[in-house]
Parts: structure tokens; C-alpha cells; sequence
């Protein structure tokens, strides 16, 4: 898999994830047999059912099959009770459009069209991971060559469909469907295709509450190309100076769209930011208005949290303390400042400073949004750009069979936590359990 391979580029994902797939199919099979009766499902359910009811999956089909409540259901306390509008529509909206098309039940449709947006996703984040390791850098030259750089992206696919939450890929979930809108996203952004990149944000708005860190990315992009177009004229006026003198280092503004940041890439970033900002609050916005109380959205996250209410951080020292007692902030303290020195590295600036902005935002928006919990390994999916920077780290041993034996144990420690992941996580031992 790290070498040159005469299938094309597309052929080998779609097998690498293909035969991923077929090994999670294996091991959600397997549990399902060992799966006790539960509020979605009878004992020993079907493959089918087991991906297509569990957890979240029967919420996104109420909401497919009877759409949403009229307002916010309430406890006899006031309190708003869980409901369906903390999830986002357009994957249901999607499996019904199919449904009424094949006539096909949930069960059977919401899993395959989540595998095969999966398998969309993973083709395009290849692209998207060859796409920033080619880049010309600043002096003009290739960051990696092709060859390197679509082992590099291959490996990054293998890494992150063996990971310990890829089954997520195949069942009722908007993984698959969030992770090929943002990857298309990160598509456009870097092959300058703003405006195309403007309805691919708004639908990710309506996937998953994702959207808004898009902005560090759209920002991050935007300071890239005008220090580039910077950089280039000056260097273009000093060598057209005649002299070496003071005035040879002169700005000198060459016209735009030849090598600079033309006035219409810049009006298409700032239209992109705009959307990035509406995606992030549009659904939010969306429910107060459905439901005709502004804070409609928030009060339902609050009924998924243990102080019944939305607080930033605040939930994870919460989690900390409760795990580690006094010493749980400090350690938590600790774990934030390794994860930021950790994106800042040289390492993990190799992939190039989009996919950097997003890995850290993302983690910047789960700290300030997420209440931490068991469903951060499939958060996780979405950070993707993580799986290009282990992959360059591997293609940096030295000799073939390390690197075979690197991607070896990889693979297999990946799949031993999916075990893990089905489980523990995503079978259910009544009365309670953690969510996957």
C-alpha cells in the first residue's frame, strides 16, 4: 500500500475502505448476536436493524418518517425533554427523498446511503490530502513530489477507515455525510473554488453542528494568499531594480490576478466567510423559528447534559474532577496545552496550513460546545487531517519493512479498537449505557 500501484488513485480507496467496511460489517454482525432487547431493537436483531436503529439512528428515522415535533416537548417540571430536534435534517431528508424513490425501508436505506457517502468521502479527502502535500510553498516548489504525496494520502485513507470509529461510516449516522461535505469544503478552499464551496457549507450546516470552525480555515486561507501576493511583488521589485540600494526592496503592486490576490478571490472568500458564520448558526436559528422560542435549540442540547443546561468548558472540568478529582483541571490544563503545542508542530504543519486551521478549531469548538464523553472517539472522525500527519510520519522511516511494519500495527490496532467501539460502545447493555 506504500508503493506505486498501477490501479488508479480511485480504484485503490475505494477497495482499501471497500474492504474495511466488509471487515466492520463482520464485527457489528458478530455483537448483534450477542445484543440483548433494547428500546430500538429486539434480542439478536439483524445486521440491518443493528445499523439502522441503534442510538441516534431510530431519532433520524422518526424524523424521516414523522418530521419534527410542533414545539418543544416538556417534562411536567417545564423542563424541555430530549427530542428530535437536536438532530439536523439533511440526512433524514435524504433517506426519505430515496425512500419515496425506491420504496425502500430505513433500515435498508439510511446505513447503504451512509456507506456509500462514505465512500464518496474518502475518495475526496484522498484528493484533498494529495491537493495540500503538492502545493507550491512559498519558494515556488512542490511541497512533496506526486509519488510521495499520493502514498501519503492513500495511507491517510487507510488510517482513517480502520480507526476505532470507522463502523460509524456504515450505519444510520451523519458521519459519512459530514465528513464528504467538509472535505469537499477543504476541496474548494484549496483549489480556489470559493463560491462552489458556498452551498457545500451551507449543507454541512445542516448536517452536522460543525460548520462554524470552516471560518478559521476560510481566514487562515485568506492570510496565506495575501502574504503570498505580498511576498511576490516585493521579491518582483527587487529584481527589477537597477540599483541595490535602499529603494530596491520598495513594494511595488503588480496587477491582480496575474500572481496576486485578485479583488475577486477576495469579495468570494468574504462571501464564503458569510457563509460559514450563517451555516454555523442556521439550524439553531432555524428551530427558534419553528418552534417560536429563540433559545429552542440550546434548551434541547440541554436536555441531553448533566447540569440541564449548555456551558462552555465548564463541562469538562466538571468530567475531570469527577475522574481524577482536584488534580482532573490540572491534568486537563495539561492535556489542552500538549494538544496546542501538538497542532503547532512541525509535524502537524506539513499538511499545510488549512487542514492545520481546521484540526485546530474543531478542537477549539469541541472544548467550548461538547460536554466530553465516550462520543468524542467518533467526534474524532472529522478531524481527519490527524490521519495525513501519522501517515508522513510513517513514509519517514527509513526502511521499507519498518514502514510495512508501522502501517501493519497501525491497521491492527485500529481494528482492535473498533472491536472495542462495537462492543462496548455501540452494543447496548439495558438499562443504561455510553453512547457511542
Amino acid at each position: 500500500m506504500l508503493r506505486p500501484s498501477a490501479w488508479p488513485w480511485w480504484v485503490q480507496v475505494l477497495v482499501v475502505h471497500g474492504a474495511a467496511r466488509l471487515l466492520s460489517a463482520g464485527v457489528l454482525a458478530l455483537v448483534a448476536r450477542t445484543q440483548a432487547a433494547n428500546p430500538w431493537t429486539g434480542a439478536a436483531p439483524s445486521y440491518l436493524e443493528y445499523v439502522g436503529l441503534m442510538w441516534d439512528g431510530s431519532w433520524y428515522r422518526q424524523i424521516a418518517e414523522d418530521g419534527y415535533p410542533e414545539g418543544l416537548p416538556r417534562g411536567e417540571d417545564g423542563r424541555v425533554l430530549q427530542n428530535a430536534w437536536a438532530f439536523f435534517p439533511l440526512f433524514p431528508v435524504l433517506v426519505r427523498t430515496g425512500s419515496a424513490l425506491t420504496g425502500l425501508p430505513w433500515q435498508v436505506l439510511a446505513p447503504s446511503l451512509a456507506l456509500l457517502i462514505g465512500a464518496a468521502a474518502m475518495l475526496v479527502v484522498n484528493r484533498v490530502v494529495v491537493l495540500a502535500l503538492t502545493r507550491p510553498t512559498g519558494n515556488g516548489g512542490p511541497a512533496l513530489d506526486e509519488g510521495r504525496a499520493a502514498s501519503a494520502g492513500l495511507l491517510a485513507v487507510v488510517l482513517l477507515t480502520t480507526a476505532a470509529a470507522s463502523p460509524v461510516l456504515q450505519v444510520a449516522y451523519t458521519e459519512s455525510l459530514a465528513l464528504l461535505l467538509l472535505a469537499a469544503v477543504l476541496w474548494c478552499v484549496l483549489s480556489h473554488r470559493y463560491l462552489l464551496a458556498v452551498p457545500v457549507v451551507l449543507a454541512l450546516g445542516l448536517t452536522r453542528a460543525v460548520a462554524l470552525p470552516v471560518l478559521a480555515v476560510v481566514l487562515v486561507h485568506a492570510l496565506v494568499r495575501y502574504r503570498a501576493a505580498r511576498s511576490w511583488t516585493t521579491q518582483g521589485a527587487a529584481d527589477r531594480s537597477p540599483t541595490s540600494g535602499p529603494a530596491s526592496g520598495t513594494v511595488t503592486l503588480v496587477p491582480d490576478g496575474v500572481r496576486g490576490f485578485a479583488p475577486r478571490d477576495r469579495w468570494r472568500l468574504l462571501v464564503l466567510a458569510l457563509a460559514a458564520v450563517l451555516a454555523g448558526v442556521l439550524w439553531p436559528a432555524w428551530v427558534g423559528l419553528a418552534t417560536g422560542e429563540g433559545e429552542a435549540y440550546v434548551l434541547t442540547q440541554a436536555a441531553w447534559r448533566a447540569r440541564q443546561e449548555v456551558l462552555p468548558v465548564l463541562p469538562w472540568i466538571d468530567v475531570a474532577t469527577w475522574l481524577l478529582g482536584g488534580f482532573g483541571p490540572v491534568l486537563l490544563g495539561g492535556l489542552v496545552l500538549v494538544v496546542g503545542l501538538a497542532l503547532a508542530s512541525r509535524p502537524a504543519r506539513r499538511v499545510g496550513p488549512e487542514l492545520s486551521a481546521w484540526t485546530g478549531a474543531y478542537a477549539a469548538y469541541l472544548l467550548v460546545v461538547v460536554e466530553p464523553g465516550t462520543s468524542l472517539v467518533r467526534f474524532a472522525t472529522l478531524a481527519f487531517p490527524v490521519a495525513a500527519v501519522v501517515a508522513l510520519g510513517v513514509l519517514d522511516l527509513g526502511r521499507p519493512w519498518v514502514r510495512r511494519l508501522a502501517v501493519g500495527g497501525l491497521v491492527a490496532a485500529g481494528l482492535v479498537a473498533q472491536v472495542a467501539w462495537v462492543a462496548l460502545l455501540w452494543r447496548l447493555v439495558p438499562p443504561s449505557g455510553w453512547p457511542p
